[in-house]
């Protein structure tokens, strides 16, 4: 709760101090908001994982991002704008028959295979980073954007606030149910703190697609494969 707390305060600074300046520096477009969430849902992938590991990921892993963003019109063309803002981007890996232990004390993150004895019948890893997008926006009708073609390509930075696992419904290899409990293990020792990732997102009104590229490594040199995280999915956003 804490941290959320401390996520719109941040947010509401960073909006605050933007609206001051394009309030003294430049008009916005009439009938047009110039700050807006951002609400991204879709689906992640890692790029890089071998077979070893992605032959134990589940086909379709959630992700969800959520940013309050403030639009600077350019004077010479409106149809063009940047995009900056602050927010919360996560993402949940499904493994099957497969744990992370997330909270050893090895130089080596585990990747440990389950399929041959007692493993959970729903078990996957979570991230969750505060982050600033920056994006390069085109709007074909600034005027109406609600029925406009729009696109996007950008960057976002982050740094991670939390990385967690939990499985739930303990089997055994036979898959059956043991018991129902729900074990977690919380630690970001494994993990690069920061992340930069490239975005691209296009569609018609309210309504486009998005698609995110981490640049930097999912984890820390050495001691797991150089994964990267890939998000696809649809984005919600007035601008």
């Amino acid at each position: 709760m804490r941290k959320l707390f401390f996520i719109l305060f941040l947010s509401t600074t960073l909006v605050a101090s933007f609206a001051q300046t394009g309030t003294k520096n430049a008009k916005v477009i009439a009938d047009r908001a110039a700050d807006h969430f951002m609400i991204q849902i879709g689906t992640s992938m890692w790029s890089g994982a071998p077979d070893s590991i992605s032959n134990y990921i589940k086909g379709f892993n959630k992700s969800a991002n959520v940013y309050f963003m403030y639009d600077k019109r350019f004077k010479s063309n409106p149809k063009f704008s940047i995009g900056i803002g602050l927010g919360v981007g996560t993402s949940n890996i499904f493994f099957k028959k497969m744990e992370v232990k997330v909270g050893g004390t090895k130089n080596i993150l585990g990747f440990i295979r389950t399929d041959t004895g007692n493993n959970y019948n729903k078990y996957k890893l979570s991230t969750a980073f505060l982050e600033v997008p920056l994006e390069f926006r085109f709007t074909s009708d600034p005027s109406n954007p609600n029925k406009a073609i729009k696109a996007a390509i950008g960057l976002k930075f982050g740094t991670m606030i939390n990385a967690h696992t939990k499985g739930v419904d303990l089997q055994n290899a036979a898959g059956t149910k043991l018991n129902e409990n729900t074990v977690k293990e919380s630690s970001k020792l494994y993990f690069s703190g920061t992340r930069i990732a490239a975005t691209a997102r296009v569609g018609y009104g309210l309504f486009s697609i998005f698609g995110a590229y981490d640049l930097t490594s999912m984890f820390k040199v050495g001691v797991a494969p150089d994964v990267k995280l890939i998000q696809i999915g649809l984005c919600i956003s007035g601008l």
